[in-house]
């Protein structure tokens, strides 16, 4: 097949794009590589994703691109489209215009865009979020959603305009909802890139007040990897619905670090900060539905996934900024 990948230069996008590429499908990733955080991080994922053999495209979904490449040219000649780009996170210094712009319209036009296509709209798999579902993520996919913050809201918002084009015109959509993703490549102001940073750099971890007692379905990357490339080969039974793609062995972010310090040999100095408002208390990831329809199972522990993850950033982000110092 021939997959559009929107959001190919993030953290799930550039390992969901390797990760078609190996199975063999061609692959066009798509992302306009915003500044939310260090620009040369997503220019290294596009280079290992163009390295594995994807055509990339800088295109911002939001915006009309005038002469470049825009929405029209990257949905021309798929098969088959994962909807990731997006703007992440819960933060307090991310205005409300910036989320709506990058969930709402982005995903507004790239539904245009396939609206017009030759050839029809192909199966489009958008990528959600538990935030959708609020303080509290631990129910079903029917449970009703209360997002309590703007990036919640967003991408709830965007799921619904993606499932209308299946209710309205019956389009081939889905969306599946994905629970506290960590591991290599993951966002530099994510909990553990924080951690390990810290304890690597002798500095304070800054943790929000009360955090360490939120439970967590803290997923692999490379477990939900699994449930989106699985998803491929149940096209039909997903069309329409919403999935939870996660882990359903849950752990208190307390609990995580104190791997990650086991993992390291060293104890990171907490230094306490105000409680993060919009924040979930408690994820955790009922995945009977992606079991029967795809099965799925995820496989990692919290103990080797971020195993993984320490030695990524060790050598790949800490090491390689001693690198640069001494040279």
């Amino acid at each position: 097949m021939r997959i559009l990948v929107t959001g190919a230069a993030g953290f799930i996008g550039s390992h969901l794009t390797e990760r078609l590429l190996a199975e063999g499908h061609a692959v066009v990733g798509l992302d306009c590589l915003t500044n939310y955080y260090a620009r040369r991080l997503k220019e290294r994922n596009v280079a290992a994703i163009q390295r594995a053999g994807a055509a990339f495209l800088p295109v911002d979904l939001a915006v009309d691109a005038g002469d470049g490449p825009d929405a029209d040219d990257a949905v021309a000649d798929v098969d088959v489209v994962y909807h990731l780009a997006a703007q992440p996170g819960i933060s307090a210094s991310t205005p409300f215009e910036t989320y709506a712009r990058n969930n709402i319209t982005a995903t507004y036009r790239l539904l245009v865009a396939l609206q017009q296509r030759r050839g029809g709209f192909p199966p489009l798999i958008n990528i959600s979020t538990s935030s959708v579902y609020g303080v509290d993520a631990t129910g079903p996919e029917t449970t009703e959603p209360r997002p309590t913050s703007y990036y919640g809201v967003t991408k709830l918002a965007a799921e619904q305009l993606v499932l209308a084009e299946q209710r309205d015109r019956g389009a081939p959509t889905c969306s599946l909802r994905l629970f506290s993703v960590y591991g290599p490549r993951e966002r530099p102001e994510k909990l553990y890139p924080q951690l390990i940073g810290a304890i690597l750099n002798e500095r304070p971890f800054p943790l929000f007040a009360g955090s360490e007692a939120h439970v967590r379905s803290y997923t692999y990357v490379g477990d939900i990897v699994d449930g989106l490339v699985a998803v491929l080969d149940h096209l039909d039974a997903c069309m329409g619905e919403i999935l939870n793609i996660g882990t359903d062995q849950v752990i208190t972010t307390g609990e995580a670090i104190n791997i990650v310090q086991e993992i390291m040999g060293k104890t990171a100095v907490i230094e306490q900060c105000p409680p993060r408002p919009g924040d979930q208390q408690r994820t955790h990831a009922r995945i009977d539905k992606a079991r029967r329809l795809l099965g799925y199972e995820p496989k990692t522990t919290p103990r080797e996934g971020l195993a993984r993850e320490v030695a990524w950033y060790r050598d790949e982000i800490w090491g390689q900024g001693q690198r640069r110092r001494d040279g």
